[in-house]
């Protein structure tokens, strides 16, 4: 009993990081709703799965993703009590690169944003499907 409490005490378990970079740097990065950062930004995380994630810079486009952060196999059960136990840190870092657009003058004037809204509108009403029943 005594060799398997030094066993487990003797790991040193396992490092997880999540790297954000975006071209051009400096963006702010939201991870699940939550500020996490500017890129480069490098964040500890302890559980796999999809992250809602946001990059955002003044004068470009926000990219919204949803990218999935999966476990390496030696990090799958019942593989992974035996990487927590190893007496060495492993490392498991997961790097997002993301190249952000600048926003364009067709996307922001004005006269522009309102003649897509009622070209928009337009395609919208011409449909039997969209219309308001009447009564």
């Amino acid at each position: 009993m005594l060799g398997t409490t030094a066993l487990v005490a003797a790991g040193c378990g396992v490092e997880r990081t999540l790297q954000v970079q975006s071209e051009p740097s400096g963006a702010l990065v939201y991870l699940n709703g939550e500020e996490a950062g500017r890129t480069p930004m490098r964040k500890m995380f302890l559980w796999y799965g999809t992250y809602d994630l946001e990059v955002r810079k003044e004068g470009y486009l926000t990219r919204s993703e949803r990218p999935r952060v999966w476990a390496p196999w030696w990090q799958i059960p019942p593989i992974d009590l035996i990487a927590e136990l190893v007496p060495v840190k492993l490392q498991d870092n997961h790097v997002l690169n993301y190249r952000l657009d600048r926003v364009t003058e067709k996307q922001t004037d004005p006269e522009k944003v309102l003649e897509r809204a009622v070209e928009t509108r337009k395609k919208l009403r011409s449909s039997d499907n969209t219309r308001q029943p009447q009564g």
